[in-house]
Formats: C-alpha cells, sequence, structure tokens
C-alpha cells in the first residue's frame, strides 16, 4: 500500500550528510511530542485489552477474512428496531396529522424502496475494505470529500441526540426520581462504553441487542392491541403536502445510513458474494424499519382515545412516555420492559458514534493523527449537553434533524452510486485502494461539488421545515426537498464527471 498522506505528515525525518544533527544533542520536548508519546503509550496499552485501535487506512484483502456475512443481518437489524425508528413512525398521525390508512401505506412503500440505498451501500464495505468516507474520495476527491466527511460528523451526532433523548425519557417515565437529563447522560455512557472497544464489540453487542426491542414490543401488542382497532379515528384527508413530507422524514431516517453501512464490513471477507452481503443487509433494514414505524403509527394514531397513552405522549413530545403508557397494563414487568428498552437504545447509537470518529478522521490528516477512541470521548462531550436542550422541543428537534440529514445524504448516495455504476462499471477492481490518500491520484472532485451544490440549488426552495419554507414548499407540494436533490445531483453528476475525467485524466 503506498504511503499515506498521514504517515508522510507523522513520519520521522533522518537528515543525511553534515548538516545532520548530532546524535547527542537533546531534542527539545514539545507539547506536540508529549502527546503523541502519551497516545502511542495509550494506544498500545488499549490495544493489548482488544480494543480496536486502527485507524482509517483501507483493510487489506489479506485483512478481510471474517466470513459471518449473518452479522451485516443482525447489525443494521438491531440499529433500527428500536425507539427511535418507532419515534419516526409516530410522526405520521402525531405531526403530520395523518390517519393511520394513509400512514401504514406510506410506510411501506418508502421502507420497501429506501432500504436498498442503505444496503446497496453495505457491499463496499467487504469488497473494498474501506470505511465509507474514504470511499468518498473515489468520487469526490481527496480534498472534496472533506464535505462530506464533515456532513457526516455533524449527521452522526444528530442521530445520537435523538437517540439519546428518546433513551432519556423512557428511563425517566418509570421512577419520578428520574428525570431526562439523568436518563440521557446514562444512555449516552453506555453508548460510549460499547463504542470505545470498537468494531468486534460492536458486532457482538448488535447480534444480541435486538431481544429486548422485539420482547417489548410483542408485549405492547398484547396490552394495547384492544385499542388499535376502530377506536382509531379514521384522520381527516390527506393532502399531497402532508404525504409528501411525511415519506421525506421516513425516506431520510433510512437513506441515512448508507453514510455509515461500508463501516461495518470492512474486516468481512471481499470474496463474498455481492447479492449475500446485500440481501443480508437490506433483509435487516426492512424488517426492522417496516415493524417499528408502523406500530409507532399505530400506537400514536391510537393515543388520543386513550387516556392514559394521551398523557404518557404528551402532545407527542414523549416517545418513551407512550411506550411505558402502553406497557402500565403489564405492571412491573412493563417497567423491566422499558428500562430494558432504553438501555439498549446503543444498538443505534454505537454504529453511529464510531462512524462519527472515522469521519473525522478522515476531514483531514491532522486529525487522523488523533486515535479513533479520542473521538468517543468528544461526541460524548457534545451529545450530552446537546441532548438536554433538544428535549424540550422533541418533535421539532426530531423532524428538522432528520430531514437535514436526508437533504444531503441522498444527494452523496447519487454521487457514489452513479461513480460506481457508470464510471467504475460496478468493477471493484477499478479503485485503486493504494492511492487513497494521494490527492494526485484521486479525481479531483470538481464534478462531485458543483453536482452538490446544483442539488443544495434545488433543494432549498423545496425544504418544509419548522424555522424555513421555500417558495416551491409553500405552493402546496410539501418538502419533496430530498426527491429533487437525489434526482438532479444523479442527472447532472456523469456530465461533471465526464468533462472532469476529460481533462483531468483521472
Amino acid at each position: 500500500m503506498g504511503t499515506s498522506v498521514e504517515d508522510e505528515k507523522t513520519s520521522s525525518v533522518v537528515a543525511d550528510g553534515p548538516q545532520a544533527a548530532d546524535v547527542h544533542d537533546e531534542v527539545p520536548v514539545t507539547p506536540a511530542s508529549r502527546a503523541q508519546r502519551w497516545f502511542k503509550a495509550t494506544t498500545e496499552f488499549l490495544a493489548q485489552w482488544g480494543i480496536e485501535t486502527n485507524g482509517i487506512d483501507p483493510i487489506l484483502p489479506e485483512d478481510r477474512t471474517d466470513t459471518r456475512l449473518y452479522q451485516m443481518f443482525f447489525v443494521w437489524f438491531s440499529a433500527n428496531i428500536n425507539i427511535l425508528a418507532f419515534g419516526t413512525g409516530t410522526t405520521g398521525p402525531a405531526f403530520f396529522g395523518l390517519g393511520l390508512r394513509d400512514t401504514l401505506l406510506i410506510i411501506l412503500v418508502v421502507d420497501v424502496i429506501s432500504c436498498a440505498i442503505p444496503a446497496y451501500f453495505a457491499v463496499f464495505g467487504p469488497k473494498l475494505g474501506m470505511r465509507s468516507m474514504v470511499l468518498a474520495r473515489y468520487s469526490w476527491g481527496y480534498y472534496g470529500s472533506i464535505i462530506p466527511s464533515a456532513f457526516t460528523v455533524f449527521s452522526m451526532q444528530g442521530f445520537l441526540i435523538l437517540n439519546c433523548i428518546i433513551g432519556g425519557q423512557m428511563l425517566a417515565s418509570v421512577s419520578d426520581h428520574l428525570n431526562d437529563t439523568l436518563g440521557i447522560v446514562i444512555i449516552g455512557v453506555i453508548s460510549l462504553v460499547v463504542t470505545f472497544f470498537g468494531y468486534k464489540v460492536i458486532h457482538w453487542y448488535e447480534t444480541v441487542a435486538w431481544i429486548p426491542s422485539v420482547i417489548a414490543f410483542i408485549v405492547m401488542l398484547g396490552t394495547g392491541g384492544k385499542h388499535l382497532g376502530s377506536n382509531i379515528p379514521a384522520g381527516p384527508p390527506a393532502s399531497a403536502a402532508s404525504v409528501l413530507s411525511y415519506a421525506t422524514t421516513v425516506g431520510s431516517s433510512v437513506i441515512s445510513w448508507c453514510m455509515m453501512t461500508p463501516d461495518y464490513g470492512v474486516y468481512h471477507t471481499g470474496k463474498a458474494s455481492s447479492k449475500r452481503v446485500f440481501l443480508y443487509s437490506y433483509a435487516g433494514f426492512l424488517a426492522a424499519s417496516l415493524v417499528a414505524h408502523m406500530l409507532g403509527a399505530a400506537f400514536a394514531a391510537g393515543a388520543p382515545a386513550v387516556p392514559s397513552w394521551e398523557a404518557g405522549f404528551d402532545n407527542g413530545n414523549s416517545i418513551g412516555g407512550l411506550v411505558e403508557a402502553v406497557l402500565s397494563p403489564a405492571g412491573g414487568f412493563g417497567k423491566f420492559l422499558t428500562v430494558l428498552v432504553a438501555l439498549f437504545i446503543p444498538s443505534a447509537c454505537a454504529p453511529t458514534m464510531y462512524t462519527f470518529a472515522s469521519s473525522f478522521m478522515t476531514i483531514h490528516a491532522w486529525f487522523a493523527r488523533v486515535p479513533r477512541y479520542v473521538y468517543t470521548v468528544v461526541s460524548e462531550a457534545i451529545l450530552i449537553p446537546v441532548a438536554i436542550v433538544g428535549a424540550v422541543h422533541f418533535y421539532d428537534t426530531f423532524v428538522d434533524i432528520l430531514n437535514v440529514i436526508g437533504y444531503w445524504s441522498t444527494v452523496f448516495a447519487a454521487i457514489v452510486i452513479v461513480e460506481h455504476l457508470v464510471f467504475r462499471k460496478n468493477d471493484w477492481g477499478r479503485y485503486d485502494l493504494a492511492q487513497w490518500s494521494n490527492p494526485r491520484e484521486l479525481p479531483p472532485g470538481f464534478a462531485a461539488v458543483l453536482a452538490f451544490a446544483c442539488a443544495c440549488g434545488i433543494i432549498v426552495p423545496c425544504m418544509a421545515q419548522v424555522w424555513y419554507t421555500g417558495p416551491i414548499a409553500a405552493a402546496g407540494t410539501g418538502d419533496i426537498g430530498i426527491i429533487v436533490g437525489f434526482v438532479l445531483a444523479a442527472g447532472v453528476y456523469p456530465i461533471f464527471r465526464a468533462v472532469e475525467r476529460g481533462l483531468a485524466r483521472r
């Protein structure tokens, strides 16, 4: 593998000839050198305990040996069969004012289509051994990829905030001695512990983390199923704007996983069938998303007819309170399940925090010098105070974060997919892994940046958020920013890239 920019900047230089420093001269000890020595010693110590200390270098084919492809199902099933996905489902009736029938139909159509995108990205991990933001360099260029890397850092932090808010609400709902703030801290600390250990521990954890949520959802159907029939009002006729806005919210919550799915297959064998990796991942995404989204929609739609549910739901501001209220007929077992589900919310937080760290390291060579585990601590320090503030206005926070992430992640997906299918002919051999950090051998990135700028230009007038509604969305279309952004990026990128290749020959 070629020498990376990171390695070049951190390697020591030995002088030759008469200008070489005397070996007996004392080398001044600077704060930077002390920090580097401390990081090195700490990393070596942690590696002895099995904690992942690898950086963002692509994993060589001979090191991609894990044949347990079923993990691709469990990591994405566990990450999505949770209360955040349940919360996404609730936004249909609670935030967009849709009836249950319309909400369920939207969920079915959107999930079947949108789950294919992150599942397709999962194939890149075993085939190339590259994290998602390193992969981005092969279309966005070395310097252009700073844009998606920075956006991914903010997006992952947004996901973490949402998950910790819901987990904190759930813990607070079962005890008068706990409030949302303390609950958020507890969920954040558990997520930090799981992520700190790295790739192998995350995969092991995700293999079992789905169990509490599945049990809780079954019990919720047992205790609250009788209220999900004719008691649910039909709801007003759905407008095109509300249908499209809810569809983009659901789609955003699923498609945005594409920014991280390659990260969790980099140690799996590259000899695996692409079809098998895709199907395992797609099954995990689809099964979990359909169940969680539809259950969330059903219980939110039924809440107005059940006083205890409505009180727990707190006008749509407490997903955890709704879950606790539905489980309350089960008595102490219901409270136990509520706590257990909350404590396993890190099944979604751990992959998110891990990708936060690897994406941060990809922004610049300077950041790559800092070990991955340091960034998990940085993420935690940002996460807790912001989540505490965001919990006050949960649904506004929820919808805003999901849609803003969705706007740019769909554009990112369009560019990477077009690059792979059109210009690299779906051929993994066209990626030169040795050049992953060589700006002169990677694409210049102008095509991707221009396509991204064009997509943003059409997304903004099509947005419909609490804080801004564009003129196209205000005309009655609803929020269609994600749809038009994806289509435009997929349409203009091939044109820009063809010109770029003609000029730069790479």
